[in-house]
């Protein structure tokens, strides 16, 4: 039996690896072994306590089904004036099912198949992979060391031609890197002089240690805006995020969302709604990061890492491994399987060097940093013998 023909070839998207080695450690934790999970960038401290009371209130007196919690728009709508200064409005804010669906949602309301999108490498690996199954092209710009991994205005002008859009992210990952407030405005003056449309990823909001993380809706009110409560609000499980957008892409957006997601879980919205004015509880998740960030800081020259991004925000610390390693990924699963300490491999996030490099997550408790310092010192002592740091 014949096929007619395809007009396009299926799009070709690359593994997230990082989910195979959550994968193998999960299956050592299954077989009795201790494991330190440093592969995910989720929080380990669980969503507030007055979030989780009135998800049990939720779930004891209401059936549940479709809907959208406006009083949940309005109060980010609020979080945007009081934090940022920009007035919004609730009906720009799109609820989703997490970041991720807020990605496909900026995405497919901005850009047509075979549009270019800029974005920095090192970076998340979903960006890239995403652009790719909605046969959009990733346009990669290599931001190094002297860059401190991340976009300038000075890279996006010299892009000939002038690509599409730009996903633009800050705090960072895997890098944990934070775009100064005047480059974010250089930035901006590029992209509107260049016709370049911006994606902003703000996931990390909140989460800094010391460089203030600015919103790109301070410098262009048109561009598109991704948030989550999955990071900062300590609620990954809960698939719950929001997309923030331009009056005139509300309709194109909220169409979207409605055909391919519905609507976001009902139990997150009651609950995230609760979670905005938790301040106390979430500071104090932050000072646990802040916290185990410094105990990492100060442990890696024991581990022979001395070159590493400057880890702004987040919870991350991106290494450089290239003295033991040119494969991170088997670097990654040895180092897993030998000490039960999980990372993520390099090549997730820059597909060109990131096989000299790692990420590790602090998002874990005190107690588990300790243990995995104590685990990956004599480790990587004993690489150091065999293989040298160069």
């Amino acid at each position: 039996m014949t096929h007619p023909t395809r007009p396009f070839e299926l799009a070709q998207v690359e593994p997230f690896h990082a989910i195979s080695i959550g994968k193998l450690a999960y299956e050592l934790a299954e077989q009795g072994r201790s494991v330190i999970h440093m592969e995910y960038g989720q929080p380990s401290t669980g969503a507030p306590a007055a979030a989780l009371a009135k998800a049990r209130e939720v779930l004891d007196t209401e059936a549940g089904g479709y809907w959208e919690n406006e009083a949940l728009k309005q109060r980010i709508a609020r979080h945007y004036r009081e934090r940022y200064g920009q007035h919004v409005e609730s009906d720009q804010i799109i609820l989703t099912c997490g970041a991720s669906p807020a990605l496909v949602l900026a995405l497919s309301s901005l850009f047509a198949p075979g549009a270019r999108v800029a974005l920095a490498r090192p970076g998340y690996v979903a960006y890239r992979n995403t652009l790719k199954a909605m046969y959009l092209e990733p346009v990669e710009i290599e931001c190094g060391a002297e860059a401190r991994y991340q976009l300038s205005a000075a890279a996006l002008e010299a892009l000939e031609p002038a690509p599409d859009g730009v996903i633009i992210a800050s705090p960072a990952n895997p890098t944990g890197t934070i775009i100064e407030a005047a480059d974010l405005r250089a930035i901006a003056e590029v992209c509107a002089r260049r016709g370049i449309r911006i994606v902003s990823d703000e996931i990390y909001h909140g989460l800094t240690y010391g460089p203030e993380a600015h919103s790109l809706l301070e410098y262009a009110p048109e561009a598109v805006v991704i948030n989550s409560f999955s990071k900062y609000y300590s609620m990954t499980g809960w698939r719950l995020g929001w997309l923030l957008v331009p009056r005139d892409l509300v309709a194109v957006a909220r169409a979207r969302m409605g055909n391919l997601f519905l609507t976001p879980p009902v139990l997150a919205q009651h609950a995230g709604l609760v979670a905005f004015d938790c301040t106390e509880e979430l500071e104090g998740h932050v000072e646990i990061y802040a916290r185990n960030r410094q105990m990492l800081l100060e442990a890696l020259p024991r581990l022979g890492l001395e070159r590493i991004a400057p880890p702004d925000g987040a919870f991350y610390i991106w290494a450089d491994i290239s003295a033991y390693t040119q494969d991170s990924l088997a670097f990654c699963r040895e180092m897993l399987r030998e000490t039960g300490v999980a990372t993520a491999p390099g090549i997730d996030f820059d597909p060109v060097h990131g096989a000299g490099f790692m990420r590790f997550s602090f998002a874990v408790s005190p107690a588990e940093i300790v243990e995995a310092i104590e685990r990956l010192v004599p480790w990587f002592a004993t690489r150091r013998g065999r293989t040298g740091p160069s």
